[in-house]
């Protein structure tokens, strides 16, 4: 049974944050392997919920990163992990209305699955094991090639070019951690100026009033993008 109390304060953190001059546009939530890997699926059925709170905040960029421990782990191993996650993924939310592209770390190069494409302007991406320093190490090299090839001169690389030949394009205004303290390096140039949130809720009692307090704690930070 829900304690009224607690709905009260709900909806009065969502009133709140609807009538704020401040939106989150991209948001980006961490994971481990280990909060979606679970017998019973409820840890994508939960990313599934997370998704539709969301998108009732008119947030329309929602990004996903989940680390896979790659210690100890051979190749195949790694890989099976990986094309089992997606399965999951894939199956919770083949019927969300949004362009939703899965990105697995494994095999290389990044293999990339869009599960279905929508005109509108919801986007989900979830990257599986790719992380920024392989995005970057990508972006490098294939800067690297063109500047072989004689397209451009190695003065002509700048913050603009690379950002160009990276994979993910949106930078987050605001990335949620649950369950720990412990930050990987997904998105590490384009966050380089989003606000981090860290809960000690873990994934499996994660709950939509812990997303509110999330976005009401960015809505009341100062940003300074640097300055």
């Amino acid at each position: 049974m829900l304690n009224p109390l607690s709905c009260l304060y709900e909806n009065l953190l969502k009133r709140g944050i609807e009538n704020s001059s401040i939106f989150v546009n991209h948001i980006l939530l961490v994971l481990d392997e280990t909060d979606l890997l679970s017998d019973d699926a409820r840890g994508t059925e939960k990313l599934k919920h997370f998704i539709k709170w969301c998108h009732a905040l008119n947030i329309d960029l929602i990004s996903v990163y989940i680390g896979v421990i790659r210690d100890g782990m051979d190749q195949k191993l790694l890989e099976k992990a990986h094309a089992h996650l997606m399965q999951h993924i894939t199956r919770a939310l083949g019927k969300e209305k949004a362009t939703i592209a899965i990105y697995a770390g494994t095999p290389e190069p990044p293999y990339a699955k869009v599960i279905k494409e929508d005109g509108g302007a919801k986007k989900i991406t979830i990257s599986i094991g790719f992380g920024g320093r392989s995005e970057l190490t990508k972006a490098i090299k294939e800067i690297l090639k063109r500047v072989q090839s004689g397209e451009i001169e190695p003065e002509e690389i700048d913050e603009n070019l690379i950002e160009s030949a990276l994979i993910f394009k949106s930078e987050p205004d605001l990335v949620i951690r649950s369950g720990a303290t412990r930050l990987t390096d997904f998105l590490i140039w384009q966050s380089v100026y989003s606000e981090f949130y860290f809960t000690d809720v873990n994934w499996a009692k994660f709950r939509n009033i812990d997303l509110l307090r999330a976005v009401r704690d960015f809505q009341w930070r100062e940003r300074r993008f640097g300055r």
